[in-house]
């Protein structure tokens, strides 16, 4: 680990003159931590599974390390970098041209969806060194064969977990897939879903991690007791959301009546919430997982049993409708907030008649869990809790050979949307779920119903209760 009091200057690595110089004449003097960290295993050749947000420096990481191997006599191919959105393309692209000022006439081009196919095929026909592009787009050319990739020594994959949020796994899959073996990669990402280390498993070669740990000086999860009589419970579950106003919160009950009471209750206050139980069938299932994942739903009503298995990354509350009899249940619930490196809160709510199993999780925690009145709780605003995305269905999913960058060129090609308002995009085999920024999800499905998705006509409807 890198301690930020003692800063490295880029001098300290083994760059070429010109570049110091240049580096210099940017402002860039001290390496940030990610640079620090993951730096000097670029250059030494490794694949690297680097941590970092946006604005941490990863774009200079990565790009230093893909400048140092290229040769700038051969007009191929020889780094390709994997972006979400072509608003992030643009930007490492930018900073990839300040970067290479150094040397002369290196060739950066942008291959995004959104854009006509035609000027990009003519632009690589006059050759480029380094691409930058969406893996739809990328696929697009790969299949047309106007890109090739043999020259290829370095494939950087930015913000790999927005790109799996997107669905662009399988896209990624096949680009790599026409990547020569004898690469270097490097994969950058804000959090570590289960889909990072299948990515990492399946196209990195023996990674060194440069893992960058936010001190938190407690525990992520804050946890707090209130306690209830049994007919003020449900409602307090209202309190509670309007007090800390969650983005998404998991509300767990003990049983299936107790989830049907609550999702009734919450839906009477105005919240938009979802439950998941039992009786659901797959697609259904599906479904309501998909609008909680995409913040499309402020909260999921869940029993131990229908939460099996469930893994949301952004999760703000856990809310413990219920004290469980089994203090191990309770540890796991809470342990699905908090993760990554944000801060989660744990809400319990109990009766007089659930203090013998709260002496139970006070065993289990080894220290006493900490009592507040309900009376404390006051709406933090008068605005109803809202989440801020909404869920568009699209009819026509894998079996149409829908992919998420169609979806997601049709919303910001023709249609005029930005990157960012577009959320994760979720293709089933027979429809296509994307989330959209509240504020556009009618405009976006008047223009998606009057527009085409790969040329065709599509029918689209939003999600809403």
């Amino acid at each position: 680990m890198t301690n930020p009091s003692t800063a490295t200057p880029f001098s300290a690595l083994p760059l070429a003159p010109a570049m110091l110089e240049n580096l210099t004449r940017l402002g860039y003097l001290e390496m940030t931590p990610i640079q620090a960290e993951s730096l000097p295993i670029a250059l030494a050749g490794h694949d690297l599974i680097a941590q970092s947000k946006t604005g941490s420096g990863k774009t200079a990481a990565f790009s230093l390390a893909l400048l140092s191997r290229l040769d700038v006599r051969r007009l191929e191919v020889q780094a390709m970098i994997l972006c979400p959105t072509r608003e992030l393309a643009d930007q490492v692209t930018q900073e990839i041209r300040r970067l290479a000022r150094a040397e002369e006439n290196i060739k950066v081009l942008t291959l995004c969806g959104g854009t006509p196919m035609r000027p990009q095929t003519a632009s690589l026909e006059h050759g480029a060194h380094i691409i930058v592009g969406t893996p739809g787009r990328i696929m697009d050319h790969l299949e047309r064969g106007s890109l090739a990739l043999e020259a290829l020594n370095t494939l950087v994959l930015d913000e790999a977990d927005r790109m799996l949020d997107m669905g662009f796994f399988d896209d990624i899959a096949k680009v790599v897939s026409q990547c020569p073996k004898e690469r270097q990669t490097l994969l950058f990402s804000a959090t570590y879903p289960d889909g990072i280390t299948k990515l990492s498993q399946r196209f990195l070669r023996n990674p060194k991690e440069a893992k960058f740990e936010e001190h938190h000086d407690n525990s992520k999860i804050r946890q707090r007791f209130y306690e209830v009589t049994e007919n003020d419970r449900l409602h307090a579950v209202g309190m509670l959301l309007n007090h800390y106003r969650p983005v998404s919160t998991l509300a767990f009950c003990n049983t299936k009546q107790q989830c049907r009471d609550l999702l009734d209750v919450l839906r009477a206050q105005g919240f938009h919430a979802l439950a998941l139980h039992g009786e659901l069938d797959q697609r259904e299932r599906d479904q309501v997982l998909i609008q909680f994942a995409n913040r499309s739903c402020s909260v999921l009503v869940a029993t131990d049993v229908a939460a099996r298995g469930l893994d949301i990354a952004q999760l703000e509350a856990v809310i413990n409708v219920d004290v469980t009899p089994d203090p191990e249940t309770y540890v796991h619930r809470i342990g699905r907030t908090g993760r990554a490196d944000q801060d989660g809160w744990a809400l319990s709510l109990a009766t007089m008649d659930e203090m013998g199993r709260v002496g139970g999780i006070e065993q289990a925690l080894k220290r006493e869990v900490e009592w507040h009145p309900v009376a404390s709780l006051k709406p933090a605003s008068n605005t109803p809790l809202l989440p801020p995305m909404e869920t568009l269905q699209i009819l026509g999913g894998r079996k149409e050979k829908i992919r998420p960058g169609d979806v997601l060129g049709a919303l910001t090609g023709e249609a005029g949307f930005k990157g960012e308002q577009i959320g994760k995009i979720n293709v089933t085999d027979f429809s296509t779920y994307v989330a959209v920024e509240r504020g556009i999800a009618r405009d976006a499905l008047r223009k998606l119903n009057a527009g085409k998705v790969k040329g065709k006509k599509i029918k689209a409807r939003l999600m809403d209760e």
